[in-house]
């Protein structure tokens, strides 16, 4: 009984020690403005439409000339 709190207070620190050192890590942390976290999100917004347009194509591409192919 005794050794389980024992560990469960261990276990206590341990959890403290690590929230406390997060917490001034991320104190240190060079955060991007919110001017360049909008053009980075827009960036891969456009990126990932770009790419799923041009999959599309060539998905509907690749369709029409197997049917051509083999119907």
């Amino acid at each position: 009984m005794w050794q389980c709190l024992v560990l469960l207070e261990e276990m206590t620190g341990k959890i403290k020690l690590f929230l406390s050192e997060s917490r001034q890590e991320l104190k240190r942390v060079n955060w991007p403005r919110k001017e360049e976290t909008v053009r980075y999100t827009v960036f891969v917004i456009v990126l990932s439409l770009g790419l799923a347009a041009l999959l599309g194509v060539l998905d509907f591409v690749f369709i029409q000339v197997l049917q051509k192919a083999f119907f």
